[in-house]
């Protein structure tokens, strides 16, 4: 069995800011008219939600240069989201040529200011060498940043670099950990790796009942890999083996839920 690792590709993040009861550019749904009124006059939250309108066309046309633009704006404000989709629109070439080391730049500057997503692209782009040269240990600590905060893919990626010493010492115990974390948010690939843990016996003690259940739930969700697995293993399993196996598989579902 192969454990997956996944570097998550950067993706904008797109969520029209709401900023207590100021009303207008800021409700629930705005009012794009006072947008543009606060943003020509400086507002940076105000730019930010215009560079929404543009990316997604609301109300208009799509129009990324224009996102572009406003964003930019935002951004110089030191508007965090903005840094961090300007990142995003370099990495992508939306609107813009694509320039990794720009959007290395942004999401440097949106990363100092604690941002969860800014922090685990950095991270990617360590790890994959794009535009910048590679580096496994600063891969690693962007990761490290990003999990502590709860990012489920860093936490993914975390338990991989301890399992293959990528950036840190080979340490299988704090691989199975950071999986741990990740799996109890419900990712997929990170129950399908703990159950490979398992399944192995990689800092934790060999166990085909909980490699079963995490490979269940990790199928129940769509992950292929982890029902060919799932299904490998039954026919080296008990019916009662795989009977608890299902047992633990519906208690996880139902705590999950409460």
């Amino acid at each position: 069995m192969r454990k997956s690792m996944s570097l998550v590709s950067a993706t904008l993040l797109l969520s029209v800011a709401s900023w207590g009861n100021a009303g207008g550019c800021f409700d629930s749904v705005p009012d794009f008219d006072d947008c543009n009124v606060r943003a020509k006059h400086g507002e940076a939250n105000a730019q930010f939600n215009l560079g929404v309108r543009y990316y997604r066309g609301q109300g208009d046309l799509q129009d990324y240069r224009k996102a572009f633009e406003w964003f930019s704006k935002a951004a110089t404000e030191g508007q965090v989201a903005s840094q961090f989709n300007l990142g995003v629109m370099y990495s992508e070439g939306h609107g813009i040529p694509q320039d990794y080391r720009k959007a290395f730049e942004w999401f440097s500057k949106a990363a100092t200011e604690g941002h969860a997503s800014a922090q685990f692209n950095l991270g990617v782009m360590y790890s994959e060498g794009n535009g910048i040269p590679q580096d496994y240990r600063k891969a690693f600590e962007w990761f490290s940043k990003a999990a502590v905060q709860g990012y489920e893919e860093a936490q993914l990626n975390l338990g991989s670099a301890y399992s293959k010493g990528e950036g840190v010492l080979q340490d299988y115990h704090k691989a199975f950990e950071w999986y741990s974390k990740a799996a109890a948010q419900g990712f997929a690939i990170a129950q399908y790796n703990l159950g490979v843990t398992y399944y192995k016996g990689q800092g934790v003690s060999q166990d085909y009942v909980m490699a079963h259940m995490f490979w269940n739930l990790a199928a129940a969700q769509g992950y292929k890999r982890a029902g060919g697995a799932r299904d490998n293993l039954a026919e080296l399993m008990t019916p009662s083996q795989i009977e608890e196996a299902q047992r633990r598989a519906r208690e996880w579902v139902s705590s999950q839920k409460t």
